[in-house]
């Protein structure tokens, strides 16, 4: 099974950028042709309301390794080095010891989705006031420039399979050992092939849900899914 499609058919988008602390129900900040930033990170430091919003376990998303992104050799490389630096792991320079191959596949084990249904959520928001005046909340809510996080999927493993072009020189695979410190287990499970796996003791997300809020004149009217049709994070 593909990850992407199985997410986008979901409503979920894999996280793109270095930034990785979406939480759920964080308030989000999309201006036209700008990538979405942190405005609030909770619902309810912008917005009361006597609705009560509860988290929920969707079980029916939690991937596991079946569900694979498979890219071409170079272009698996950089999204894993993305992915590592976001994790706080950028120092080891994969590319720079393995220059060569066929593909990367990148997958995910040990995963949870937590999400609270955007019924819920408009609720709470027809219900709403703010919590203190503010011309700039209220600008941006009129301009439909908020997004609110209704979904989040975490994992604890990130699981990749390499591809080579050339026998593994076993030297490479004890340096790369070595640069991990403990945080990504590297093994070679053929001649042409590297498997590394991740050792987090802590969820990280990997996917969002998000909706964009529609206001008019401070009222709130509606809201619609954006994460199943473009990379906002």
């Amino acid at each position: 099974m593909n990850l992407t499609k199985t997410l986008k058919e979901n409503g979920y988008d894999l996280i793109e950028s270095p930034v990785r602390n979406q939480k759920l129900l964080q308030l989000w900040l999309k201006t036209p042709f700008n990538r979405a930033e942190l405005y609030y990170s909770n619902i309810s430091e912008a917005f009361n309301s006597k609705i009560e919003l509860t988290p929920i376990e969707n079980p029916a998303l939690n991937v596991n390794s079946t569900t694979t992104d498979n890219y071409a050799f170079n272009i698996g490389l950089s999204v894993l080095e993305d992915i590592l630096s976001s994790l706080g792991i950028g120092d080891i320079n994969i590319s720079s010891d393995i220059k060569s191959g066929k593909n990367v596949s990148i997958s995910y084990d040990n995963t949870i989705t937590k999400e609270v249904p955007i019924g819920l959520i408009q609720n709470y928001l027809f219900d709403s006031d703010f919590n203190h005046p503010n011309r700039l909340l209220l600008k941006n809510a009129n301009r439909n420039n908020i997004l609110v996080v209704s979904g989040v999927l975490m994992a604890k493993t990130i699981n990749v399979d390499i591809q080579t072009n050339l026998d593994i020189n076993p030297d490479i695979i004890v340096k790369l050992n070595k640069a991990a410190n403990g945080k990504l287990n590297f093994d070679k499970s053929s001649n042409n092939n590297i498997k590394m796996t991740s050792n987090s003791e802590n969820y990280f997300p990997i996917a969002v849900k998000a909706d964009r809020l529609d206001f008019d004149k401070g009222h709130f009217n509606d809201s619609e899914l954006i994460t199943d049709n473009r990379s906002l994070f």
